[in-house]
């Protein structure tokens, strides 16, 4: 396994564009404001390129704001996705990592601190619409920028416990990649996301593709999520080797497992759900864990699904904090989403180009996925 506490990989050398786009991907809203919290760190809000072409957006689901302007004169502002960063005619692009800082060394954080000027920011609202001319329009900005390294950043919503670490899965369909990383490519099939189509594009222009998700809770699914915007800070301050603060979001993170745990000890069907997912994570990372005691516990949780033990689980379909009734998925063997994910002998995880599930301390072994295609 790869020990992501040494310098600078490759992947991050170059010019990258990080993107995330609100919506089906951003599950809590996790991804995106994981994404602007690196765009203010870098200073990558200098616009270049607002793709706004209505023929990408409908507006009867994106509807367009009414803003104050300048002397209380309204405009409208219109759904658009903006792609920020530094020009190329301007950058100093740096080509080879600098002496790289230990940052939060608990969490296995180095940085060189000095790449900023090489990274790109793509976000805002999935559009409806025309999704292979947008992507098309994306690689061509990157083309003309001399990126070579794309990161999509997703957020999906998973049957994994509040009160455990939130995984971040990485996976890539690029064989450099996944070597350098060591992580695997993902072998889900089904609905997906633009960060799939954009991926796609992408690679084939012979660009380096690597997929980050994060999983949040279903049951506590509303935004914000600052818990899971907090494990994919952490994983992009290295993969794109700058450093990006916390801020607040270590605070925010600590209050949001509060407040979900005293929510759902208000329920005890609820409770008791939660209960089970960390009995099953606990299992699954567990040094000891054997294969036949994880395919036990698998096959009770199956039992209770198909009705034939009526105990708490995702047969129960328990309502989520909101009060709205949530089917969780099923405990099938996970498959990861589909640009980038993993499988596992877990839950079905999705993953968008990967939609990756949370699962456990380490980065690439997720477990209990919420199916969910990317």
């Amino acid at each position: 396994m790869t020990d992501h506490s040494e310098a600078t990989t490759p992947f991050a050398r170059g010019r990258l564009l990080v993107v995330a786009l609100l919506g089906w991907n951003d599950a809590g809203d996790a991804a995106s404001s994981a994404v602007r919290a690196l765009q203010e760190a870098i200073g990558a809000d200098r616009l270049i390129e607002d793709i706004d072409d209505e023929s990408f957006f409908d507006y009867s689901i994106h509807r367009p704001v009414m803003r104050a302007g300048t002397e209380g004169v309204r405009k409208i502002q219109w759904p658009s996705v903006s792609f920020s960063g530094t020009p190329l005619r301007e950058a100093e692009t740096v080509d080879a990592p600098a002496e790289s800082t230990e940052l939060a060394a608990d969490a296995g954080l180095s940085v060189s601190s000095d790449n900023g000027e090489n990274v790109f920011v793509l976000i805002g609202p999935e559009p409806t619409l025309r999704w292979r001319s947008f992507t098309k329009q994306v690689i061509d900005l990157c083309e003309r920028e001399g990126i070579t390294r794309v990161v999509l950043v997703g957020a999906l919503l998973a049957d994994v416990p509040h009160t455990r670490p939130i995984t971040i899965f990485m996976s890539s369909d690029d064989a450099a990649v996944r070597d350098e990383l060591d992580i695997d490519r993902s072998e889900y099939e089904g609905p997906t996301g633009v960060l799939s189509a954009i991926g796609e594009e992408a690679r084939s222009r012979d660009m380096r593709v690597l997929s980050l998700w994060a999983s949040v809770p279903h049951y506590a699914h509303h935004s914000p999520s600052p818990k899971a915007t907090l494990a994919l800070v952490d994983r992009l301050t290295e993969i794109v080797d700058v450093s990006i603060p916390h801020g607040d979001l270590v605070t925010e993170s600590a209050e949001w497992e509060a407040e979900v745990t005293e929510a759902t000890a208000q329920d005890d069907e609820i409770a008791q759900y939660v209960g089970y997912l960390e009995r099953t994570r606990d299992m699954v990372e567990a040094p000891e864990a054997s294969g036949e005691a994880i395919a036990q516990e698998f096959e009770r949780f199956l039992e209770q699904a198909a009705g034939k033990k009526p105990q708490p689980g995702p047969a129960a379909f328990p309502t989520d904090l909101s009060g709205t009734a949530q089917r969780p998925m099923g405990v099938d063997r996970r498959t990861t989403a589909d640009d980038e994910g993993v499988e596992s002998d877990t839950e079905s995880r999705p993953d968008e180009d990967p939609e990756p599930g949370d699962g456990g301390a380490d980065d690439q072994d997720a477990d209990d996925g919420h199916e969910r295609p990317a």
